[in-house]
């Protein structure tokens, strides 16, 4: 292999595959050339115009399911804060790597396939690796769960599953689960001068946020945590001089395997009642792995990590989470050398020595676990 992760790094943020609109399609295709060069069977699987899947795959055999290695090719877009660095130049200083996708998730995705390469040189890997790299991640996971769902894609089984997003090479067990729901009220439309003629929908939506604003779960999960809930969007009327027929919300929630999707979908049309309509907009569940699988306890062995808590899951949702359903049985350990914090932000970064530091943790994890029996 002739260029190290890092300079890997420097060439995909050179792609901008901003999302939206996503252009997936010329950063899948440089990264499927690179694997084919290194003798990876490569099949791209169209997302949409412009937008493409890569799944590459090297050393399968009958006798173990692959590992997988998973990451995501789409970045946030840039925001309205100007940026102190170019945010597709990928620029070194003082240690740090910056530019759009440094931390989530570019740097992850080079390591992973550095790591592929590597790891299969001068080993054997019982059961093979297969890279799954995809577009549209940062729309809440849609890019993998079209993917699951694509007639002409056969994921197979997986043996374990690494996800390469932003942990600061810190191994996490798991992560919450996301419900996001639209909710609607609806009035009576009347002149704003005799608002006893109508039915105003935004005070039903104003009502129905603040009781959720009083919403605290107290059942806590052991890994996870407690569920959250948070409204983020709202919007209603037509113009200033009119009682509103229409309005609506967003609601957020954050979910734990202790009190889950089903639990909080449930709850809220309690406390709302016939007065609200909630349309489900997203539906992935919370994943966890306990450190008592042979496979964390590889991946924590290898990462010299203990069985702390506090360091083990992450707020946010992954790909994991579509993963899970595709591969039931597989555990699932999230690892990346990026920056949790630096995800979406102005001048977005990477530390250096992560990127490469990721990618032997990578090769020991793949070649230590084709040494194990399978779960």
């Amino acid at each position: 292999m002739n260029f190290t992760a890092l300079e890997l790094t420097q060439k995909l943020i050179g792609f901008n595959s901003c999302n939206p609109p996503g252009n997936e399609a010329e950063i899948a295709k440089y990264c499927g050339d690179i694997l084919l060069d290194h003798g990876f069977e490569i099949s791209y699987y169209e997302m949409a115009v412009g937008r493409l899947h890569l799944i590459a795959e090297k050393g399968l055999s009958k006798d173990k399911p692959p590992i997988i290695l998973t990451g995501h090719f789409d970045t946030v877009p840039l925001g309205d804060s100007p940026w102190c660095y170019r945010p597709y130049q990928a620029t070194i200083d003082d240690g740090k790597l910056y530019g759009r996708g440094a931390s989530d998730m570019k740097s992850g995705v080079a390591a992973l396939i550095c790591a592929a390469i590597e790891s299969l040189e001068n080993e054997t890997i019982a059961g093979g690796i297969r890279l799954i790299l995809t577009a549209g991640e940062e729309n809440f996971c849609e890019g993998m769960q079209q993917l699951a769902n694509h007639p002409d894609a056969n994921l197979g089984s997986a043996s374990a599953i690494v996800v390469g997003e932003p942990t600061s090479n810190m191994p996490a067990i798991g992560h919450k689960g996301a419900l996001l729901l639209n909710a609607v009220s609806r009035g009576v439309t009347a002149h704003s001068s005799m608002p006893d003629d109508g039915e105003n929908a935004i005070y039903k939506a104003a009502r129905a946020i603040t009781s959720i604003e009083n919403i605290k779960w107290d059942v806590k999960d052991e890994w996870l945590g407690a569920t959250t809930i948070n409204v983020g969007l709202m919007s209603g009327g037509m113009n200033p001089n009119s009682v509103p027929d229409n309005a609506q919300f967003s609601i957020d929630a954050r979910t734990t395997a202790a009190f889950g999707n089903k639990n909080v979908l449930s709850h809220l049309k309690k406390i709302l009642g016939d007065k609200v309509y909630l349309e489900t907009i997203v539906d992935l569940e919370p994943v966890i792995t306990m450190p008592e699988s042979v496979f964390i306890a590889t991946v924590l062995e290898v990462c010299k990590k203990s069985q702390q808590k506090e360091r083990l899951t992450l707020p946010y949702v992954t790909d994991a989470s579509i993963l899970k359903k595709s591969y039931p049985n597989a555990p699932i350990i999230i690892l990346g050398p990026g920056e949790p914090r630096q995800a979406h932000q102005t001048d977005e970064f990477c530390y250096i020595e992560k990127i490469s530091e990721a990618v032997e943790l990578y090769k020991n994890i793949i070649i230590k676990w084709s040494k194990e029996s399978y779960e």
